[in-house]
């Protein structure tokens, strides 16, 4: 297995699509990217994926400058520009620039860049998830390890925990609480014939419950409003405390990440035929999906640390993906990343200006237009998503 994206097994060269029966059969469907994969059909025309992503880095390097210069107080973009380049380049500024300069470098880029992480790597992980679970309405929260991350963070929102790690209590609480329920779920789901999707999904939903249950439990025995108020907040996804100290950790574990699956998607392929052919095609699944559920669980973990539970960033940019460049793993894993990296910071950018000052919950963005979008495009491939058979 290489990271390549091919399948061990896949039919030699000049072979026949179609005309073999048995495990050939499916690794022709495997090696060749073109073909369809049961869980999600292509669309009949694709939109070349090297371009759309081309077009979609530049659009996010420009979403990037506008995120700078939206906000509750507008900064000029030649001024932003300016400040920007002064940063980069160790220019001189004048000293009435200095308040402008706090607000750009400190405090607005580092929260912009932060959301693109996180966005790219809620989409990757939806990716990897629905593979996982064989399940187009999985996302990367379907798992429970983002509501075990919401136990540690409030436990530090209301009561103080690790205090003693300043800055950093919220994130390392969020992150240890992650992998508690990553671990939870995985020894509740796992049987002797390892772990099975009906039984991740099942598990993961029920403990899910059962931490939001404690969260909303420590939210009322809460002995200040104000503390109350924030850990909504959080619950609901917020990038408002997003420093230079945050990116770098974030940044490099969704990086790793999406190294891993862009190395596995031959076998993410395989594996959305069903446990039968991609044991056919040399894929063990129950190894693949714990290398799955170890990688999805650390970068959920460590972007819901940094920027609380935010909610359908995962479930329908992946959608978008497949309707955009079709079913292959290898285009998908190059449009969701920065299609999603690019939805959210638009997404943060109207939380802080629509209501400026106020501030208002991503996920509550996120929603507003991940259930109008979603269900439109269930209705435009309705038999792809279970509407028909």
């Amino acid at each position: 297995m290489d990271c390549e994206g091919k399948a061990p097994g896949h039919a030699p060269a000049g072979a026949r699509p179609g005309t073999p029966r048995g495990p050939r059969q499916g690794a022709t469907a495997v090696s060749d990217p073109v073909r369809r994969t049961p869980h999600v059909n292509d669309p009949v025309r694709r939109t070349p994926t090297v371009p759309l992503a081309l077009g979609l880095a530049a659009a996010l390097l420009l979403s990037l400058v506008c995120g700078v210069a939206f906000g509750s107080s507008g900064i000029e973009l030649p001024r932003v520009l300016r400040l920007l380049g002064a940063g980069l380049t160790g220019g001189r500024l004048d000293a009435d620039e200095a308040a402008g300069y706090a607000i750009v470098w400190e405090i607005r880029l580092p929260r912009t860049v932060l959301a693109a992480v996180v966005g790219a790597g809620l989409a990757a992980t939806g990716v990897a998830v629905q593979a996982l679970v064989r399940n187009a309405l999985a996302d990367p929260f379907v798992l429970g390890i983002s509501s075990g991350a919401a136990v540690g963070a409030n436990a530090v929102l209301l009561f103080g925990a690790f205090a003693s790690l300043g800055v950093w209590a919220i994130s390392v609480s969020a992150f240890g609480s992650a992998l508690a329920a990553m671990a939870l779920v995985y020894l509740a789901a796992r049987t002797a014939y390892g772990l099975t999707p009906l039984r991740l999904v099942l598990t993961g939903t029920a403990l899910s419950y059962g931490f939001s249950a404690a969260t909303t439990l420590m939210v009322f025995s809460a002995d200040h409003a104000e503390a109350a108020r924030d850990a909504m907040m959080w619950l609901l996804g917020s990038l408002g405390g997003a420093t230079w100290g945050s990116v770098p950790i974030a940044a490099g574990t969704v990086l790793a990440g999406l190294a891993h699956l862009t190395c596995a998607a031959g076998r993410l392929d395989a594996l959305a035929m069903g446990d039968e052919t991609s044991a056919s095609l040399g894929v063990d699944p129950d190894r693949l999906r714990r290398e799955l559920f170890t990688v999805t669980a650390a970068v959920i973990g460590t972007v819901v640390a940094v920027s609380g539970a935010i909610g359908f960033v995962g479930l329908l940019v992946p959608h978008l993906a497949r309707m955009l460049v079709g079913a292959a793993h290898r285009r998908v894993l190059v449009v969701a990343p920065l299609a999603g990296a690019l939805l959210l910071v638009w997404v943060d950018i109207a939380s802080r200006t629509l209501l400026a000052p106020a501030e208002l919950p991503v996920g509550v963005f996120t929603a507003v237009l991940g259930v109008p979008a979603f269900l439109l495009m269930m209705r435009r491939r309705g038999q792809a998503l279970g509407g028909g058979r």
